[in-house]
């Protein structure tokens, strides 16, 4: 695991403990920071993985990352890219709660929310804190994931979302979360999601 002095790029694959996302402007997922025995490591993310990454990592979960590094002699600097990104199996076994949730992925439910700057503008920042922080109060933290996407091509009616059961949300604000967390995820309180706006099968 070596960091080599040579500005070819090369591959690198490191096995360490997530320590915290890297977000850029207030929600823009850049990177993240990984504690290995060589000390820690900022690993930029590649494009492909930051819309699908889930934010929900909890820190200190073990992940081995496969990618590819660059040396910069004017900067004096390394820079990581991140292609994959997997729960590791460590010698330390302190990934046993993340393999558990990993190896049920049918139980698992995915709620879409928008990451474009326009939907971000409109609330979706807040939307997401106040998804997560519902799941949470509702228990449903470890069976329900949030997931940012890329254009929902609804920009003027930001903030967008697609709950798991594929029907799509606009304009959805933060206080209305407790509602819709009930409507989809509660078979009781199916009234409180009454006055949520633009209901759209996908």
């Amino acid at each position: 695991m070596n960091i080599s002095t040579n500005s070819a790029v090369t591959e690198f694959c490191f096995e360490g403990r997530f320590l915290d996302f890297v977000i850029k402007d207030g929600y823009k997922l850049k990177g993240l920071l990984l504690g290995t025995s060589e000390g820690e490591f900022y690993i930029k993310l590649a494009k492909h993985l930051r819309s699908a990454f889930d934010l929900r990592l909890a820190k200190g979960t073990w992940l081995q990352v496969v990618g590819t590094k660059q040396y910069n002699p004017k900067k004096d600097q390394v820079t990581l890219v991140a292609e994959r990104v997997m729960a590791a199996s460590s010698d330390m076994g302190i990934v046993a709660a993340q393999n558990q949730i990993k190896t049920k992925p049918a139980k698992t439910q995915t709620i879409l929310v928008c990451q474009k700057s326009d939907c971000m503008k409109r609330g979706g920042k807040a939307l997401c804190q106040a998804l997560e922080s519902e799941l949470i109060n509702s228990g449903l933290e470890n069976s329900v994931t949030i997931k940012g996407t890329g254009c929902m091509k609804n920009c003027k009616s930001g903030p967008n979302l697609v709950m798991p059961d594929k029907t799509r949300y606009s304009k959805i604000q933060a206080v209305q979360v407790p509602a819709l967390i009930d409507k989809h995820f509660s078979d009781k309180s199916q009234d409180k999601a009454k006055n949520i706006p633009t209901l759209v099968k996908v």
